[in-house]
């Protein structure tokens, strides 16, 4: 029954709010995200505490306020993506500003193909929009199985209506790690979520003075193809989202696979960290992220095989 209230309200707010005047849509989602944050509910606990790491020297006070522009920040991806598939390529293009294009465009023009690799930042389904009606780079991206099932197949149908391909991370008889590599092969462009893996595929990195765990897919996709790995940061600013590509993470000569592979991943992680610890309140992390905060009995085990990391690829989705 849960599942289908969830299923029926993600209908009802892709079918209800692209028909509302955008001020008030802007207005319900702030009312949301403000209800939302004073109930005090676990997502909400579980961002303060995150944005605490990322923010030690705050007070108490300045944590809730953090948190409370951190759930509007977090409504407002939703509003917009309910949205979303309304907007005509101007109006995407007048909602987003995007730095470090040469670095993409190089690497689509050298026929290199390229890994995008963003954290739970702002809104990545506007990027990928303006990616594909502006730039003409139409990408592969990887989505999180969702129950209901027709939940899940309204996902894919909504990132399908943008113009990308979705495959699914599970449930399917596709090689998703090989389907990736192909497409990098021939040049073409894959954009996956990568700051969040507490499984045992997940690499270790440093992250603000913790550890914590990170998808070992982009690096492994860049190293095994020889594709760009492009990390990016996204944050609102105003009406507009701003959105950073930065250089690409170059794989490491001197080392061995494993070890390069966990120096790319620190390097991308360093760069998300200095995005994030300017904009705190576009991290849209409403989960546990660190080792520290896991139940002692859910804690990672250790590292599987060079082909089970490989696998490690983070659903591109805020779901």
């Amino acid at each position: 029954m849960r599942e289908k209230l969830v299923d029926s309200g993600y209908a009802a707010g892709w079918a209800v709010l692209k028909l509302l005047p955008e001020p008030v849509v802007r207005v319900l989602g702030n009312q949301l995200a403000d209800v939302t944050w004073r109930r005090q509910g676990r997502g909400v606990r579980r961002l303060e505490a995150n944005l605490a790491r990322v923010r030690p020297t705050a007070s108490p006070a300045q944590l809730r306020e953090l948190s409370r522009a951190g759930m509007r920040s977090y409504l407002r991806y939703w509003m917009e993506s309910f949205r979303l598939p309304t907007w005509n390529d101007r109006k995407i293009a007048d909602r987003i500003q995007v730095e470090g294009i040469e670095h993409l465009v190089a690497a689509m023009e050298a026929r290199r193909g390229a890994v995008i690799a963003l954290p739970h930042m702002a809104n990545w389904d506007l990027a990928g929009a303006w990616v594909v009606r502006h730039l003409g780079f139409n990408f592969t991206t990887v989505a999180e199985r969702l129950k209901p099932e027709s939940l899940f197949d309204r996902f894919v149908a909504y990132r399908e209506g943008l113009g990308m391909e979705v495959l699914a991370l599970t449930g399917s008889d596709i090689s998703v790690i090989g389907t990736l590599a192909r497409r990098l092969r021939e040049g073409k462009l894959v954009c996956l979520v990568g700051d969040r893996d507490l499984s045992a595929a997940g690499l270790p990195v440093e992250f603000f003075g913790e550890t914590t765990r990170m998808p070992a897919g982009p690096a492994a996709l860049a190293q095994r193809t020889g594709a760009a790995l492009l990390p990016v940061t996204l944050w609102y600013d105003g009406p507009v989202m701003r959105a950073q590509i930065h250089p690409p993470v170059e794989v490491p000569a001197e080392l061995d696979k494993q070890a390069a592979k966990a120096a790319m991943t620190q390097a991308m992680a360093d760069v998300w960290a200095a995005g994030i610890a300017r904009h705190p309140q576009d991290w849209h992390m409403l989960q546990r992220f660190w080792l520290a905060d896991l139940p002692a009995e859910s804690a990672p085990q250790p590292q599987g095989t060079h082909e089970q990391q490989e696998k490690s690829a983070e659903p591109t989705s805020h779901a």
